[in-house]
């Protein structure tokens, strides 16, 4: 019963998380996370320790837990990785290119698009960076509305090229995307803030 309580907890912060319901720096207080889950701060504690395990929370003696704030050196980090992994999808995709992958791809850009027309910048995060919960947390923290609306129009560029077949164009307009991307970044921005218990509300 109690592991069962433990991952429910476990999956409700990491929802709220990487859905940009939580922001960074956010502090999890332990009586108020067990008041809200009506379990004992034992099972919040065990929560935020794997929470921990899996890099999404920061635990800090003395000061409690945090939603994780990544660094600007982890950021550029994730950006090394990204650029790598993205390279080699966009070659294998362009190998198994189907008119259904190109159909899905066109409507996720669509949907980026609407979200432009929005100030929510936890859809446009969600919709434009997606691929790791720590790449969802750095572009939360750090990307623009302006950067965001670029990397739509560069999103469009890509698939266009992925419809053409042409491996080359893909890759380099890919590679280009993930560089401006990483320079459009800010990374002297404040913390947002954000209310525990509104964030965890169904």
């Amino acid at each position: 019963m109690e592991s069962s309580s433990t991952s429910a907890i476990v999956e409700a912060l990491t929802r709220a998380i990487v859905e940009h319901r939580l922001q960074p720096g956010t502090k999890l207080a332990e009586q108020k996370l067990a008041d809200h889950f009506g379990v004992s701060r034992t099972l919040v504690r065990q929560a935020l320790f794997q929470l921990a395990q899996n890099r999404l929370v920061t635990l800090e003696p003395a000061r409690g837990a945090f939603v994780s704030t990544p660094s600007v050196e982890e950021a550029r980090q994730v950006f090394a990785v990204r650029r790598m992994l993205e390279t080699e999808m966009t070659r294998a995709f362009v190998q198994t290119v189907t008119p259904a992958k190109i159909k899905a791809l066109r409507a996720h850009v669509a949907s980026e698009k609407a979200a432009m027309g929005t100030a929510d910048a936890s859809s446009r995060t969600e919709l434009l960076g997606d691929l790791i919960s720590r790449w969802a947390l750095i572009t939360l923290m750090y990307q623009s509305a302006s950067a965001a609306e670029h990397s739509h129009e560069e999103h469009g560029d890509i698939v266009a090229a992925l419809a053409a077949r042409d491996e080359a164009l893909a890759v380099s307009l890919m590679q280009s995307h993930l560089e401006h991307v990483e320079a459009s970044l800010t990374f002297d921005r404040k913390r947002p803030a954000s209310d525990l218990a509104a964030a965890l509300m169904p």
